[in-house]
């Protein structure tokens, strides 16, 4: 059994006991999270598709960690016109678990 979820503007898709890593949701080391808005369950022979999500459906998860990504570099630069800056961005993300797939 598997279920695509959207959260943080984008999609994933999951299956219970799968670890994530999603855009930084409010909460602490675990605490259990609640994913309503869910696009398509499907079991071995049936799937359920949304228009846009599944009413009644819920993904349930656990929050494991709190933390952030690595470094990404941004540099912007203009030839010949001495201009250019670098800086760094590091994501906020949390480390959820899948517990399981609700209908």
């Amino acid at each position: 059994m598997y279920a695509i979820m959207e959260t943080g503007g984008k999609q994933y898709k999951v299956a219970p006991g799968d670890i994530i890593r999603v855009e930084k949701l409010p909460g602490n080391k675990d605490d259990e999270v609640l994913f309503d808005k869910v696009l398509l369950i499907s079991d071995k022979e049936k799937i359920e598709l949304g228009h846009p999500f599944i009413k009644d459906a819920k993904v349930r998860g656990k929050i494991l960690n709190q933390g952030r990504s690595k470094k990404v570099v941004v540099f912007k630069f203009r030839r010949r016109k001495r201009y250019h800056k670098k800086r760094g961005h590091r994501q906020y993300l949390t480390t959820v678990k899948i517990e399981n797939i609700e209908l």
